[in-house]
């Protein structure tokens, strides 16, 4: 039998001993509509599984995408319904179980596998996406993954969200965190298009309640869906919905709500051969993609229709891989590819083409020597899809980040060229992947949202994979020593609103928080959240008073 809303609030009410629904002040779905994606059937109220030692399906569940994590938990609960996440949450903190929540499980640090949670709450199976005209905006659940997402948006109505390329990231984290990919320099982070977000959350008493906020500015819980702008996952609640609408979006017809993408994009992915560079070349390469994306990085660029990750692999893998997309719609857009191309690569003495990747390994992007004209959702999941290292769950990593606002120095460039050249490190599966930000995502203001870092022009991801836990301490020590010469200028760090700015928080590294390996006298909430610090402690204080949420990196309540 369809369930109304007015069925589900009460349903979810009694479902939880008494949960309290609060802040629905945002306008809800007309009471003959069923929820985006509901069936009419139970699936509402009926629980998820409960997933004890003993089950077989314990050991892959305790464990995520990074295989140096792994949580002993009482048990796991697959969450299926927003009153099944509310219920979970009120019988754990009632018996004073830790708790962490999952949804994709590609979280490079320890926030859920870690030995202290004794209760995982996995949103895995609540994944649903639809729209919800009661909202005039999509509704999207946390155990979404990324490539489902953009299919049912792109296939049902013609729209997407500007997110990034890893195909089986959870929207859950991915969205809290900001939310980044290659239409991001033409549209802005995923999170300037969401709309309002509904979390369970935990009173000073430890009663839960469900809580909807919106970006409305008369909306009493506007705060709470800030803090889902960049705040990072695993602080505030449960979101069990996403709501995304793109700013000055009118009418009501659901393909007009959010941003569309280009209907076919063109694409060019190569592989510049090590063997081609030497220093000074490879120096050649990084400095003019560096000026490129630095001369290209202002909100209305001309030149922000187009994207380019540039993935410096060792020099053991063979090839640095260069992945560049660009709307197929824009005037001149072939020549615009060309151009940029040109401009990357003059000087270096390398000619960029299509090469297998050495040892029979996979190649690290996909091989289209010559720029080709895709459908958009082809090239999705052919950059999605394509990375055999990235996407594997068996391996265990090590990952760093930071963002630069200027080009690479001189000092940078030769601590990378040395570590990825390093005779004693020979590991193919080590990597410092560049991803150009600027255009849109710097038109918002820094405090707008909870995510700071509005006016760089390259985001780096610097990491290393490998399978052997008796070899840890060997990568993770390669690993820091790259980033500590090549942030030396500013305490092993990255600096805060100078060449360099920060880190950002969907790529986690507990080292920042560590004074061993954190010399800098910066502190850690600082590099991924500068200003918005200290707001962010005020909405935990009143969505969590009692530190419910927490994790190696998670936002502290305020002190007094």
């Amino acid at each position: 039998m369809p369930m109304d809303r007015r069925t589900l609030i009460r349903r979810t009410a009694a479902a939880t001993g008494g949960t309290a629904l609060a802040g629905l002040t945002a306008p809800a779905l007309a009471a003959d509509e069923p929820a985006p994606g509901e069936s009419g059937s139970s699936l509402e109220t009926a629980g998820g599984a409960t997933v004890l030692p003993a089950d077989g399906r314990y050991a892959p569940l305790t464990t995520g995408n990074n295989a140096r994590f792994a949580a002993r938990p009482d048990y796991i609960k697959m969450i299926k319904s927003t009153a099944d996440a509310a219920k979970a949450l009120g019988d754990a903190v009632k018996a004073g179980r830790r708790v962490a929540v999952r949804s994709g499980g590609h979280c490079f640090a320890d926030f859920v596998s870690h030995p202290d949670v004794k209760v995982i709450l996995d949103f895995s199976e609540l994944n649903r996406v639809g729209y919800d005209p009661g909202m005039r905006a999509f509704s999207v659940e946390p155990g979404a993954r990324l490539l489902n997402v953009y299919e049912s948006l792109y296939k049902g109505w013609g729209v997407t969200i500007p997110g990034g390329t890893c195909y089986g990231v959870g929207i859950g984290g991915h969205v809290a965190g900001g939310g980044y990919g290659l239409l991001s320099r033409r549209h802005g982070l995923v999170v300037d298009h969401l709309y309002a977000v509904e979390a369970v959350v935990v009173g000073a008493t430890g009663e839960t309640r469900v809580v909807r906020a919106t970006r409305e500015a008369n909306d009493p819980n506007r705060d709470l869906w800030w803090a889902h702008t960049g705040g990072g996952g695993g602080n505030f609640g449960l979101v069990t919905r996403y709501w995304f609408r793109s700013p000055g979006a009118t009418g009501s017809a659901p393909g007009a709500q959010l941003i569309s993408p280009p209907s076919t994009v063109l694409v060019n992915a190569v592989g510049i051969p090590w063997s081609q560079l030497d220093e000074q070349g490879f120096a050649r390469l990084l400095k003019n993609y560096g000026a490129w994306f630095e001369a290209n990085s202002a909100p209305d660029s001309p030149n922000r229709h187009l994207n380019s990750i540039l993935n410096i692999s060792s020099q053991a893998n063979g090839v640095i891989g260069m992945f560049t997309q660009v709307d197929a719609s824009v005037p001149g857009a072939a020549r615009m590819m060309d151009d940029y191309l040109a401009a990357v690569t003059a000087g270096t003495g390398a000619r960029a083409k299509a090469l297998d990747r050495p040892n029979g390994e996979l190649p690290a992007m996909p091989q289209l020597a010559a720029a080709r004209q895709l459908p958009w959702l082809q090239a999705t999941r052919l950059i999605g899809t394509s990375n055999s290292t990235l996407n594997d769950p068996t391996m265990r990593g090590a990952h760093k980040s930071g963002y630069l606002r200027a080009n690479f120095t001189d000092a940078q460039v030769a601590a990378v060229y040395a570590a990825m050249t390093d005779p004693g490190y020979r590991n193919a599966r080590t990597m410092l992947v560049l991803f150009p930000v600027g255009g849109q995502v710097n038109a918002v203001a820094p405090d707008a949202t909870a995510y700071p870092q509005r006016s760089a022009t390259l985001k780096m991801l610097f990491q290393t994979f490998w399978n052997d836990p008796a070899q840890d301490a060997d990568h993770l020590g390669w690993l820091r020593g790259l980033y500590g010469k090549f942030f030396a200028a500013t305490g092993g760090v990255p600096g805060l609103g100078g060449q360099s700015d920060g880190c950002y928080i969907n790529y986690p590294d507990t080292d920042m928080a560590d004074p061993a390996q954190n010399t800098s006298g910066v502190p850690w909430h600082a590099l991924y959240y500068k200003d918005n610090y200290a707001r962010l402690q005020q909405v935990k204080k009143r969505y969590d008073p009692g530190n419910v949420f927490r994790h190696s990196l998670s936002v502290a309540l305020p002190k007094g």
